[in-house]
């Protein structure tokens, strides 16, 4: 919602917004741009006038503002239906979707058409490195989203990745996830295939085709080209190898052809994978996969994507989005490769709503054999206890508090010279961020 005020603006709307409890870097990123937000959502903060009201999926019926809009017949649309109608109802389209690296491997086929000339306008649901706000119109005609498969909102359930029809579209992996509107995986793979159906048949599909579920979502049908790329099976198009442990620098190959090498400050098989599905995707949109890989030596990762925050002699400490399972284990193989041999202490907060029913437990303690130490938050609202981990590795230490005081001190308590400490909430972590960057500056 945040790069939707900033894109209606650009394009020369009066914008005023209401949230709850909004934090950093987007309320860092609105106040910068002077783009004022009311906290609460109280009728009297509607501006009178108002044209148009775009309304975020976190809100329901029995939102006083919500009830106050339907009751005086006041416009409202959703956000991904008024960006494809209002905002860019003509632009050739890029959209990046899949459970984990949407924020990541969007900004990087943002900045890698950037790099090269093309100037893309952009939608990204974090703010990228290279950028200083995550959304932009831009110069030419083609606009780069990052394309979400939770509902749009509460009048229209379907995903929000169904309204932007894309002309090229990024898939990067597929997962059970948002088990609060999601039954199974089966019925997150009904979205993606009606994503599919969306695609013109002059329109390409980029695939990673190392994802069995992917695999899946292809068979029930595709009327476009398909593209597929892999960082396992070398005879595939595209194809990313690494030349390092720790992927800081790989080769990527098309048809079997070396077209270049990615030397880069990142590192984790994850980040390769992102990096591989962006250069697929922008050759589709007439960037040369050599210049591609040369601008991704100046990428930098969105803010909280594994953000270095600050080191206290070789202690270091990072930020990152981590909130699946699935997330939480790719982040920490990515430390551990590129540590080797350090303690890596895990600080999470089960925030998102798959997190807090609990479903993923098994899959959390595969995770956390990748760190020496777990800190968990035992939220209020959670519906298990994550005390009750069964870890699948003896070396894994577990502690589970109740507070974010608790957990501060619990990690100044455990901390060791040479650690590798990373923070994993989709959230705020009510202020842990800025307490521990005190306690390890």
């Amino acid at each position: 919602m945040t790069g939707l005020a900033l894109l209606a603006r650009e394009r020369g709307f009066d914008i005023h917004g209401s949230d709850q409890a909004i934090y950093p870097p987007m309320s860092t990123l609105l106040s910068n741009e002077k783009i004022a937000v009311t906290e609460g959502y109280e009728p009297e903060s509607l501006l009178p006038n108002t044209d148009m009201c775009v309304i975020g999926n976190a809100l329901s019926r029995g939102n006083a503002l919500i009830e106050h809009i339907l009751e005086n017949r006041i416009p409202y649309t959703s956000g991904p239906s008024w960006l494809r109608e209002s905002l860019i109802p003509t632009r050739k389209v890029l959209a990046v979707a899949g459970t984990h690296g949407k924020t990541t491997a969007s900004s990087m086929a943002t900045f890698i058409m950037d790099c090269c000339g093309a100037s893309p306008g952009f939608l990204i649901g974090g703010i990228p490195g290279n950028f200083p706000v995550s959304a932009r119109l831009g110069e030419s005609n083609w606009f780069v989203i990052e394309a979400d498969e939770y509902d749009t909102a509460f009048f229209d359930k379907r995903s929000k990745f169904l309204h932007y029809r894309p002309d090229v579209l990024l898939i990067g992996n597929l997962e059970f996830d948002h088990a609060d509107i999601f039954a199974s995986l089966g019925d997150i793979k009904k979205q993606f295939s009606h994503l599919l159906r969306s695609v013109p048949s002059n329109g390409i599909v980029v695939i990673n085709s190392d994802d069995l579920n992917l695999r899946d979502v292809l068979a029930q049908g595709c009327w476009s080209k398909v593209v597929e790329f892999s960082c396992q099976d070398e005879s595939c198009e595209w194809f990313a190898q690494a030349v390092t442990e720790d992927a800081s620098q790989f080769d990527v190959f098309q048809s079997g052809r070396l077209l270049g090498r990615v030397t880069w400050s990142l590192f984790g098989a994850h980040n390769m994978a992102n990096a591989l599905g962006a250069i697929a995707s922008c050759s589709q949109a007439g960037v040369k996969p050599l210049e591609a890989c040369g601008c991704l030596s100046d990428f930098e990762l969105p803010k909280r994507r594994l953000e270095r925050l600050n080191s206290r002699g070789s202690i270091a400490l990072f930020d990152d989005f981590a909130h699946h399972p699935t997330a939480i284990k790719s982040t920490l193989k990515s430390i551990q490769s590129a540590a080797p041999g350090k303690r890596v202490i895990a600080v999470i907060e089960p925030r998102s709503n798959t997190m807090k029913l609990g479903s993923q437990q098994d899959l959390l303690s595969r995770a956390l054999v990748h760190c020496d130490v777990a800190v968990i938050f035992r939220r209020p609202d959670l519906s298990w206890d994550p005390a009750t981990l069964a870890l699948h590795s003896p070396k894994t230490k577990l502690i589970v508090l109740d507070s974010v005081d608790a957990i501060r001190d619990a990690v100044v308590k455990e901390v060791r010279i040479g650690d590798q400490v990373v923070m994993m909430t989709n959230g705020n972590f009510d202020g842990l961020k800025d307490l521990l960057q005190n306690d390890l500056a």
